[in-house]
């Protein structure tokens, strides 16, 4: 490999807008690879810059660092991931786009009545608390019927 092929942290960290700290933390965690040089110096491939980006793709889609790390698993370790790599990981995402998409799309289009805040002070909440039916229950806090797609945090 070719010294030019590789990037120091800064570098890295200045190209993807993740701090450092976040690459050092993703690559305790498996999800990128760096080399080390004679000093010591972390040294990243540029195909790196990839991997970033889709970790910041994935975690806005909503999925976990296991999610992440299971979806990065397919991509091949011993070359750049082509279009066609990315187009089938990315499939794995279409049914939780399409379930968030549902979620907020309710949510819009309920928010003269509701915003699933959880105060539960309302009598009648068309979308999460329909007769109140909420409020003798203890075992429902906050934002109950929120869905759990925007519950994710």
């Amino acid at each position: 490999m070719d010294s030019h092929d590789l990037m120091s942290v800064g570098d890295v960290s200045r190209r993807s807008g993740f701090a450092a700290s976040a690459l050092r933390f993703y690559e305790a965690e498996g999800l990128i690879h760096a080399q080390r040089s004679a000093g010591g110096r972390r040294l990243f491939e540029r195909s790196t810059l990839r991997r970033l980006a889709f970790i910041r793709a994935a975690s806005n889609v909503g999925l976990t660092l296991g999610e992440i790390r299971d979806e990065l698993g397919r991509l091949p370790d011993n070359r750049t991931p082509t279009k066609a790599d990315w187009t089938r990981i990315s499939r794995h995402w279409r049914a939780r786009l399409d379930e968030q998409i549902a979620a907020l799309e309710r949510l819009r289009d309920g928010l003269d009545g509701c915003i699933g805040c959880g105060c539960l002070s309302l009598q009648r909440c068309s979308i999460y608390n329909p007769g109140d039916v909420l409020a003798a229950s203890d075992d429902a806090p906050g934002a109950a019927r929120l869905p759990a797609v925007l519950r994710r945090g």
